[in-house]
């Protein structure tokens, strides 16, 4: 567990899991990148599978998103910013080596603008009940008024009310009995909200699409959707026509966040498609 400050003077939380000696072979790290107004909390039911097959593995948190900071001024929110957070973070734990960038619903996005902008840094991608962003202008204005609602309704009502209503779906998916969607949504409700509202206004909400650069991303990709996750069942299926190297999971059974719903079968996933890295290196 660690803080960093990157170029830009922001502070960003990361933490950094290593195999135990024991484990033959340290293999491709994992960096794992949080959805919007969700933390690194969220992927720890991924942490001790990877562990044990010899892959380190990276949890950190959003600019503004639980342990990072909410930078100041007027200046450090875009889509931009965060693409450095993400270059700070790999730095920090795996300079000497790609990574395999993972991320769920923004963090998928975040990831897509990383290897846009560093393809050098990216292993492979595992995109998780997320999209490429919308060239279509109105969905890109439906998509902002989404995130506009979000932030409303926290500034008004709080992080309890958003994770124990309908919108809990969305951040600890639909079966919050789940120990770890109850560890995730303690994380959650424990963030300050004005930060991440800006957030959302700022940076999720106005990101721009990246699906013309799809085609470029000649890395192995996995697409990973929940069966019931329909706002990102046909954004999964674009991704996989446009990327070069990419496989399509639909998790049965799953919603947004199919990594505690279904994480039996979402760790089964991840380490196949690390498998077949590793082997395609070899």
């Amino acid at each position: 567990m660690a803080l960093l400050t990157t170029s830009e003077g922001a502070t960003i939380y990361y933490e950094r899991h290593e195999p135990a000696d024991s484990v033959a072979g340290v293999k491709t790290p994992v960096v794992f990148s949080c959805a919007y107004c969700t933390t690194h909390e969220n992927w720890r039911g991924q942490v001790a599978p990877l562990l044990g097959v010899g892959h380190p593995v990276i949890l950190w948190d959003l600019r503004a998103h639980g342990r990072s900071a909410a930078p100041e001024g007027a200046k450090a929110w875009s889509i931009e910013d965060v693409v450095v957070d993400l270059l700070a973070v790999a730095q920090a734990t795996t300079p000497d080596a790609p990574f395999v960038a993972a991320g769920l619903s923004f963090g998928g996005l975040a990831s897509l603008h990383f290897m846009a902008r560093h393809p050098e840094r990216v292993a492979g991608l595992v995109l998780i009940g997320s999209g490429p962003g919308f060239k279509n202008a109105e969905a890109a204005e439906a998509w902002a008024a989404q995130v506009e609602r979000t932030a409303s309704f926290l500034e008004k009502r709080g992080f309890e009310d958003f994770v124990n209503g309908r919108a809990g779906a969305t951040c600890i998916g639909n079966q919050p009995e789940l120990p770890a969607a109850q560890a995730a949504a303690r994380a959650i409700i424990s963030q300050s909200v004005p930060g991440i509202a800006r957030f959302g206004r700022q940076i999720s909400g106005p990101a721009p699409p990246v699906i013309d650069d799809l085609a470029a991303m000649d890395v192995p990709a996995v697409v990973i959707v929940g069966e019931h996750d329909k706002p990102f069942r046909r954004a999964g299926e674009v991704m996989v026509a446009k990327l070069p190297r990419a496989r399509h999971v639909v998790v049965p059974d799953a919603g947004h966040i199919v990594n505690i719903e279904q994480a039996e079968i979402f760790n089964a996933e991840m380490l196949r498609f690390l498998r077949d890295i590793e082997n395609s290196s070899a």
